[in-house]
Parts: C-alpha cells; structure tokens; sequence
C-alpha cells in the first residue's frame, strides 16, 4: 500500500510560506516554492496525488468524467466536491466514496490521500474537470474586478487570504457591515460563496472590517527622540510637508537617474490634499514641532496616490542622513514580494517597533483621504499582529506610522529586505488589529528610486571634508524642470565622468568639466535667496576627486595678469544652514569652478552688472518664490586667446531661470563678450566689454549646448512673458533674439 501522509503534518508544511527577493530593479515578481516543496510532491506521486504549489485554494478531479456525480462522504452530511486544482488519481474510474480516518481521506482500495475539510463543499455543477487556478490568476482577477467591487459602499477591500484566518485561499472581502442588518439598511449586495475566476469557482470570505489612513493622530503623547528633530535624520521618525501633520520616514532611497538621496513615504505624508511639487518637508512633522523654519529636510519630488501604492519621495536638503532604520540598525538594501505567513517588522514614529504576520495579499483596499482626493482603491497587502509578539496594548500601529517601512523578519532577526510600505491601519472602533503595506516593487515603478546609488556619497578624500551629502545641481528646484544643457556626442566624450554621469555634483552646483580645456564647459547651480549665509572667503584648491591634469590650477595663475573667476558665484551657492553654507563656500573655490579672466574684466564697470545679474533679478521680477535656478560658463571658440598650455575665453555666459507669480517658467540668458556681437564698429567705447541678453536660440548657437527643452519659458523668444509693458513693447518693436545690456533697466524681466 502507498505510504500516507498525515493531514496536520501537511498542512503545517503547506504554511511554511517563504517571501521572494525581487531583483535589483522591478520585473519579474514570481515566488519561488516553499523548500517544503519537494518533500510534499513526493509524497503525494506515492499516493496518486500530482501536488501544486496552490494547491490550498486550486484543486481539481482531473480525468473523472462528469464531476458533479462523484459522491463524497465526510464525518458529517454528504457534500459535493467542488474548485480544486492539481488532483489525479491513479484509478481515475473508481467509486469516489470516501471515509476520513485520522485526518486523512482513505480510498476503498486503501490508497491514503490527503485534504483540507474546508475544501469539501456543494458544487455548482459548472466547475471545469481540467481548469486551473494560480495565484496570477487570481491577481489579475482582482486588478480587473476591484473597482467595481469597491463601487459597493459596504466593501472595504479585496484581496487574496486564508479563509477563516488558516483554512484554504480565498477571495477575501471586508466589508464595513457584516450580517443581514447591514444588507437591509445598506445599498449593498451579498457576496456570493463562490466567485467564478477564469471558469472555475474560487471561494470567498467575508470579514468586518474598515481602513483608515495612518496619519490621523491620537491624543498627545510625552515627546520621545523619534518625534524631535534627529540629525542626522534616518527612517522611523517624525517627518511630513510643512501642512500636514506627522508621519513616518519609511527608507533613505536614491533618484535613479540623479543618484540623489531622497525620503521615502505616504503621498498623505510627504504631499497630502494641499501639497504641491516641490514644496518644503520638514523633520519632525509640523504636529510634533511647529517650529518649521528650523526644521527644513527637504522638498517634495515626486508622489503618487492610486492602485500602485499611497507614496511619495522628497528629496533631501539641508540635513545629513543616516540610511540605518532608528531601532533596528540595518540598510535595507534587497525588495521582496511577500506570501501569506510571512513575519514582517516595522519601526514608526508612534508605535515604534512592532512585528507582524502576512495574512492577505494582492488586495485592493477603498480609503478616504479628504477632499479633494476622496476615497481612492490602493493597492498592497494585509499584515496581521504577531502572536509571539505581541505588543502591550495590541497594536502593531497608529496614527502617525504613516510611511514606515516593514521589512523580512527571519529566523528571529530583522534583515534587511524591504517588504512593504505602510499606509493605513483599522479605523477607530475596529477591534481586529490590521495593518496595510504598498508593495515596494510597484512604488519603485511609480517614484523611480533605487535602494542603493551608484555615487559614493561619503567617498571623497579626505582633504574634501564631507558634512552634508554633495548632491549637485537639483533641475527640479523651482518646481519646473530646468535641466542642464544638453551634449551632443562628441561634448559627451570630452567631458570629466563623475560614474555614470558627465557632471561633478558639488554642495548647490554640479560642474561639467572638459578634458582638453581643462575648465568647466558649464556650471549650473541654485539659489535659495531665503537662506542666504555671509561668510568669508577661502583658499583656491584641486578637487582630490578630480585628475590634476583636467585642473588650471595656481601655476596657471602665477606672475601674470590673469584673475581667477567664479563661475558660480560664491555668494550664490553660500545658503542652508552655516555648516551646509561653509562646505558650499569651500566647493566654490576649488578649481573646476574657476575659469581665467583678464585683470581688466575686474576694471570694466559691466564687472557689477554681469555679477550682479542674480541680484538684479531677485529685485525686478515679480517671483513666485526667492529661489533662482541659473546655469553659465565660458564660450569656447577656437581663437581664443592661448596662454601657457591652455585657451583663455574671450566670452562667457549665463542662463537665469525663475517662476513668476503667474506660476510660468522664465528664463533670461546672457552673453559677457569682448567682441560687439552687434558689429556696432562706429561706437566709441573705451570699455572693451559688452553684456548681452540673447534668445536661448542664440546661446545655443554660440555655445554648442542644447537647450531646446527651455524654449517656451525663453523671454527673448516670447515677449508675452515679459512682466514690463515698455519693455514688452520695445522688445517686440525690435524684433531681434539679441538686445545689449548697458545699465540694469535695459534687462528685461
């Protein structure tokens, strides 16, 4: 006779659920099989039995015609056998009349084959005798139906579970009512026993139970170091938009395509119902400390609320980070798709460390936000407490762990493999403890982040001090985009590689350096003129990340009337906090930003109009915000003036760009020349230097960048932008992509 298998002993085994370690980068989300697998498949074969990974919710009489008329028998009434998958008997055209016996069902000849009670039930008569149901199958059946499920004021979420917490898998309903009072006073519908999934009946479960979203604070609590400013700031404590609340810094990611370091939590967090790109973040949240002029982080980046997950990424500024999780100490540096049963832990600004078990997947949950989100369906899955961890007071979160990160809790320790995000948990009155989690793959699609960054943040020499992350040149500063200038082919390879990128990031600026001139080709950089620091100046110096020989350095400068010249101003890059001002005021001066000018530009008195054009602008525009985003750097031209092995320009530029108060992009670009661009030769001016405002057309032309994406916000190119009406006439009037600059009212804004 074959060997038997126990029922119980099965069924522990089946449970041994194992979480899958995605790759690097969101794709394929298949599991990998318990290591339990082949044990069970083995067995089975020995009995007759063709075991499936599924098999808990899927099994089906295969080869048995006509399903509906075998007859089964249990301790109890006689039942039909009704939605599994994977099951083929060696005698396929015996008498299927069964009798339990110790947890197993026994063939008449004897053959032992195993079961799970709840899977003996009435069939429809409508079940396929070959369909299969897998997990896929099922999830794309809920990414198809759910809306229209949720459509029903009485569910609350749709997802894959164990029916009754430990029985077979399920389509698992929550609805807000449960019970015939609810389907009278209701406009709702009873949810039938069975859902046909793909032809083959799939059964339900149906649980009272309602989400709210985690930000909803509790009463106030004594203030711990989680809920007060941390520096350097790390995930698991206090952070939201400067008009929300508090939340929970979940994970310190990296933009994929920039490298810079970002926060990672909930859209209701980091953005919410009024937030707008761009907008501050501070640390702790407004709720924990109202005091949000000192408590800066950084500014919204990206956000996304919908089926993908309730998250949103702020990237950080200002403030120093540390990527170890506050109270568990690991880097989270590997994603995971979870399986039901899988152990999950979390750190939160209100709960702190709390564990937890999965218990549903794929489900797709119905939250109200407010106005003007309204109630929105976001995707994930359900984690239940840890009955051998259970916190004092029972919950695994509250008001406040919005945006915490849950990450693989295995073999009694915390790895660090990032398992979900959280954002939502029961609403108040709901005595069954829940909590809600985004699946990191999807939200890693939506936000374009990455667990690690190819840029060694903390990897300069060490004459390069380091006290705030050199994150470069942020394009998405105002709120618009406003990229660097774009490379052709060729400029690309000339161009100093800093990794991956052709640009060196810098506190406040990024630098393109080119390999023949050995100075920038351009420097772009921001200016937040809010937070502007006055600090003295400081020594030359070659940037040790940098080969020497792309550097002009002293000995260019020695014995000679050649001044060095900022690029970026100093004055502009000197904000934030003073030690984040002084590390920007030593990057200005290393070498890269520095590019030669004649002693006489320092004589010529368009020296304080073209320094000055940052200030000018600050003072004539009418700017949504104190903040500037420019971008210059010499005019490369092969005449330019050769001097002990190198090129001295003869012209350099500047770009401006800024948002008025109508919201609309702008940009001014400029031309410091020694040459009359105008080829005005009858005008007697002993002042060698011309200034030069120019269509980004023109610049483009002169410099060889691309800055084609900026056109439409170019003043020169579209009058319509220009605030002054005189100066909107003359311009149009004119008619011409080049307007000379001799005194500040001639620069038009």
């Amino acid at each position: 006779m074959p060997p038997s298998v126990d029922l119980a002993a099965f069924t522990a085994m089946r449970k041994r659920r194992h979480f899958t370690i995605l790759p690097a980068t969101h794709g394929t989300q298949t599991r990998r099989p318990p290591v339990a697998a082949h044990a069970i498949s083995s067995a089975c074969r020995a009995v007759g039995v063709v075991w499936r990974r599924w098999c808990s919710a899927a099994l089906t009489i295969a080869k048995i015609p006509d399903l509906a008329n075998y007859h089964f028998s249990t301790n109890s009434t006689p039942q039909y056998l009704q939605g599994v998958i994977g099951l083929k008997y060696v005698t396929p055209n015996v008498t299927l009349s069964l009798r339990r016996s110790q947890g197993s069902f026994v063939l008449p000849q004897g053959e032992c084959l195993f079961w799970e009670d709840d899977m003996v039930r009435k069939t429809t008569g409508r079940a396929k005798a070959s369909a299969t149901v897998t997990e896929d199958d099922l999830r794309r059946h809920i990414r198809a139906k759910a809306s229209d499920y949720l459509k029903d004021p009485n569910i609350t979420s749709v997802g894959i579970g164990l029916k009754n917490g430990d029985g077979a898998v399920c389509l698992q309903f929550t609805v807000g009512r449960k019970g015939e009072s609810a389907l009278e006073s209701l406009p709702t519908t009873r949810i039938p026993e069975m859902i046909d999934v793909d032809g083959t009946p799939v059964p339900t479960d149906v649980i009272e139970r309602s989400y709210g979203p985690s930000y909803t604070l509790v009463t106030a609590e004594q203030l711990d170091l989680r809920k007060q400013r941390i520096d350097p700031i790390r995930p698991g404590v206090s952070v939201a938009h400067i008009a929300e609340s508090a939340g929970t810094i979940g994970l310190i990611v990296f933009d994929r395509s920039t490298g810079s370091p970002c926060i990672l939590s909930n859209w209701h967090v980091l953005n919410g119902n009024g937030g707008h790109i761009g907008d501050a973040i501070v640390q702790p949240g407004p709720y924990d400390d109202n005091n949000t002029a000192l408590n800066g982080a950084g500014d919204l980046m990206r956000s996304h609320i919908g089926a993908a997950g309730d998250c949103a990424l702020a990237r950080i500024r200002h403030r120093d980070f540390d990527r170890s999780v506050y109270g568990l100490d690991v880097i989270p540096k590997r994603m995971a798709r979870v399986s039901i049963g899988d152990t999950v832990i979390k750190s939160g600004r209100t709960t702190a460390v709390t564990r937890g078990i999965v218990r549903r997947v794929d489900v797709m949950a119905k939250i109200n936000y407010g106005l003007p989100a309204g109630e929105q369906a976001i995707g994930g899955f359900e984690i239940g407490p840890d009955k051998d961890a259970m916190p004092a007071d029972g919950e695994i979160s509250k008001g406040g762990d919005s945006g915490s990160a849950w990450l693989i809790f295995d073999d009694g320790k915390t790895t660090d493999i990032f398992a979900g995000l959280h954002f939502a948990g029961e609403t108040d009155g709901v005595s069954d403890e829940h909590a809600l989690a985004c699946y990191p793959a999807s939200i890693q699609k939506k936000l374009d982040f990455v667990l690690k960054s190819d840029v060694d943040f903390g990897s300069a020499h060490e004459a390069m001090a380091t006290v705030v992350p050199r994150t470069g040149y942020d394009a998405e500063f105002l709120g618009f985009s406003v990229p660097e200038p774009g490379l052709s082919t060729s400029l690309k390879r000339d161009a100093v590689n800093f990794g991956r990128a052709q640009t060196l990031p810098y506190t406040h600026f990024s630098v393109c350096l080119s390999t023949k001139r050995r100075m920038a080709r351009y420097v772009a950089w921001n200016i937040d003129g809010t937070r502007m620091v006055a600090l003295p100046r400081r020594g030359f110096a070659i940037d040790p990340r940098i080969d020497a020989k792309y550097q002009l350095g002293d000995e260019f400068y020695v014995d000679n009337r050649i001044d060095r010249g900022h690029i970026a101003r100093r004055a502009d890059l000197c904000w934030g906090t003073v030690v984040e001002a002084e590390q920007a005021n030593r990057d200005s001066f290393y070498f890269t930003n520095i590019a030669p000018q004649h002693e006489r530009y320092n004589q010529s008195s368009r020296k304080g109009l073209w320094g000055g054009l940052e200030n000018l602008v600050f003072e004539q525009a009418d700017l949504k915000e104190i903040k500037l985003s420019a971008q210059g750097g010499p005019v490369f031209a092969s005449d330019d003036i050769a001097y002990r092995g190198a090129l001295i320009p003869r012209a350099y530029w500047k770009m401006i760009a800024y948002v008025g108060t109508d919201e609309r992009l702008r940009c001014a670009a400029f031309i410091l020349s020694q040459d009359n661009l105008l080829n005005d030769l009858e005008t007697l001016d002993l002042d060698p230097f011309r200034i030069y405002q120019v269509s980004l057309t023109e610049l483009a032309t002169k410099t060889e960048l691309d800055f084609a994406s900026l056109d439409a916000a170019d003043l020169i190119s579209h009058p319509e932008l220009i605030s002054g009406a005189a100066q909107r006439e003359s311009l149009i009037q004119s008619a011409t992509a080049i307007r000379e600059i001799r005194r500040a009212y001639d620069v038009v804004l």
